[in-house]
């Protein structure tokens, strides 16, 4: 399969590196320091399993998509309109584009965007660029993915290249979880620059963190949201799972660039004020993150 990855960070690296040392023919769009460590060297694929250099193809051009089936878009959030439109013009008639991003719009504004078929999925992996062509893995890596024409297929592709993956018809339900978890650490792990399992440990922060999350499972339930499992356990466990992953908005504020704050704690302040929920801790970490991003602007 013509797999071609559009964002290709931490997230994008992972997964591409992972299709790619499974023998898929990819290609990573991606910023220039990172293309041109990837030409020379290959990828850097550094896991908990294994270390290796995974040889693969990079571009710092969207028309690198040409002739792809499978589009794993990777971008930040706020940069989603922009990087559809980029793509737009190259894009095969029936390649899939499967939107691997934080934050619960991002799939639906991609459809209002591209003809072509676009699937939500929600992400679960540790991963940070330690360097130019350098993907470190932390921790997990699997997928849930909302049905489409190519669903089962695509299950069985990256279940090959050891990415477990699950088929969910609530996907929608699953990116709120993901959203709950996002809106739990990325900013006190950002405010903090520490990483999980340190940050959990800090005095009052579990009790602050169910103050968010409380919060986050009101608007949910306000939007008819159905998020699935136990979302008090899965709070926990992600300082269990990942103790020494920094949040991406804390990578994010670490290396000057605008975070995705505002698709996360924003997006619950939004949606509680349109639908008369109060969200004060929300609100108050997603300020205290915007505040670091315009001092450093």
């Amino acid at each position: 399969m013509k797999v071609a990855v559009m964002g290709a960070g931490a997230v994008g690296c992972y997964y591409g590196g992972m299709l790619a040392r499974a023998g898929h023919d990819v290609v990573l769009i991606a910023r220039p320091h990172h293309v041109d460590a990837i030409r020379h060297n290959g990828l850097r694929l550094d896991t908990q399993t294994f270390d290796e250099q995974v040889r693969l193809d990079a571009s710092t051009e969207p028309d690198a998509v040409k002739g792809a089936k499978l589009v794993l878009f990777c971008v930040k959030s706020p940069d989603t309109d922009h990087a559809a439109q980029a793509l737009a013009p190259h894009l095969e008639a029936d390649a899939l584009i499967l939107c691997l991003q934080n934050g619960v719009e991002n799939a639906e504004r991609v459809r209002e965007l591209l003809p072509q078929e676009t699937a939500a999925a929600v992400v679960y992996v540790a991963s940070e660029m330690a360097g130019p062509g350098h993907i470190r893995h932390h921790g997990r890596g699997e997928l849930v993915i909302e049905p489409s024409s190519v669903s089962e297929e695509l299950a069985r592709v990256f279940a090959q290249a050891g990415v477990p993956t699950e088929i969910s018809d609530n996907v929608r339900g699953a990116l709120w979880a993901k959203l709950v978890l996002n809106c739990a650490y990325n900013a006190l792990s950002a405010l903090s620059r520490l990483p999980y399992g340190k940050l959990v440990q800090g005095e009052g922060v579990t009790r602050a963190m169910r103050d968010v999350v409380d919060e986050c499972l009101a608007v949910a339930k306000a939007d008819g949201v159905t998020i699935p499992g136990d979302v008090d356990a899965a709070v926990r466990r992600i300082a269990e799972s990942m103790p020494n992953q920094f949040s991406s908005t804390a990578q994010d504020l670490m290396r000057g660039k605008r975070s995705e704050i505002d698709h996360l704690n924003g997006l619950i302040v939004r949606r509680g004020e349109a639908l008369g929920v109060p969200t004060p801790a929300n609100r108050m970490l997603h300020v205290l993150v915007r505040l670091i991003e315009s001092k450093a602007d």
